[in-house]
């Protein structure tokens, strides 16, 4: 291919790429910009990328609430708690699979693609939960996500990747299997472990489905169960209220509606750069071997 060829190839490349990194970032940044603006600037131009009469009594006004802080603290609890015991269980699960000495391995490993494509359905769910007593607590949002087969053998496959050299020196200098496990093992798996964090703190951070299945009580509400609330609330606010009495209002149910979302966004979009570099490591030495 003639240096011309790669030229005009690179450029339709960047082009492309600019064109759908601008058409991610645009509801974003819309969202953002309705959050900072008055409703008046809102019903001018509802598309807006910039804001105008810019304010924040939106955020004051949510952020005034404490049952936002008790959702979020809610909402952090279930996700560290998740993401800590998911990962351990996955780690202390996929090693041994990933032997070939170990017996049985074939079966365990359909049972695990079993759960995969079928599972107890909802009232199974629901029952079992009520018989171990976790309804309206956040156990109950913990443990039905606590597992994933698809993580596990991510997790397997990139152990099975892993030299096994290593393992066989360690072994030869008086290492048990528990030192291999977290002191060799274990640190060489940054890129899955980081990867799989990043997979179960977004499904916990955004949990909303259990949420109304389990949860009764306002202060055991996760942080989405708070913002559906808070949507509901505004768009019966604005069923109530005209175009001219809604203009008047320093906050409306639009821009409160903005500005939650943007606090409810803003964590996973400060974690995710940190866990971005061993992604598609991680995800590329899990998934090609198995």
């Amino acid at each position: 291919m003639s240096i011309k060829r790669l030229e005009l190839f690179d450029a339709i490349n960047y082009t492309l790429l600019s064109l759908i990194c601008v058409v991610m970032l645009y509801p974003f940044i819309n969202v953002a910009s309705v959050s900072l603006s008055s409703y008046s600037a809102y019903v001018n131009n509802p598309m807006m990328i910039w804001p105008h009469d810019f304010n924040l009594a939106a955020y004051q006004e949510i952020m005034s609430r404490a049952l936002l802080w008790r959702s979020y603290l809610n909402t952090v609890i279930v996700t560290i708690c998740g993401v800590s015991i998911g990962i351990f269980l996955y780690i202390i699960t996929a090693y041994p699979l990933s032997k070939n000495v170990l017996k049985g391995r074939k079966f365990f490993m359909v049972l695990i693609v079993f759960t995969m494509l079928f599972n107890g359905g909802l009232i199974p769910n629901y029952y079992l939960m009520r018989s171990l007593g976790l309804l309206d607590t956040l156990a109950a949002l913990i443990l039905p996500a606590l597992f994933s087969g698809f993580s596990l053998i991510l997790m397997k496959n990139f152990f099975e990747s892993l030299p096994e050299e290593l393992e066989e020196a360690a072994r030869m200098d008086g290492a048990s299997d528990p030192y291999i496990l977290f002191r060799i093992i274990v640190p060489l798996s940054k890129p899955i472990i980081a990867t799989l964090c990043l997979f179960a703190a977004v499904g916990y951070w955004n949990n909303f489905f259990n949420a109304i299945i389990y949860i009764r009580s306002v202060t055991n509400w996760p942080l989405m169960l708070y913002l559906r609330e808070v949507i509901e609330a505004a768009s019966m606010m604005a069923q109530q209220s005209n175009a001219a009495e809604m203009g008047s209002q320093q906050v409306t149910s639009e821009t409160l509606k903005y500005a939650t979302l943007m606090i409810v966004m803003i964590p996973i979009l400060c974690v995710y750069p940190f866990l971005q570099k061993y992604f598609v490591k991680g995800i590329m030495l899990g998934s090609v071997k198995g």
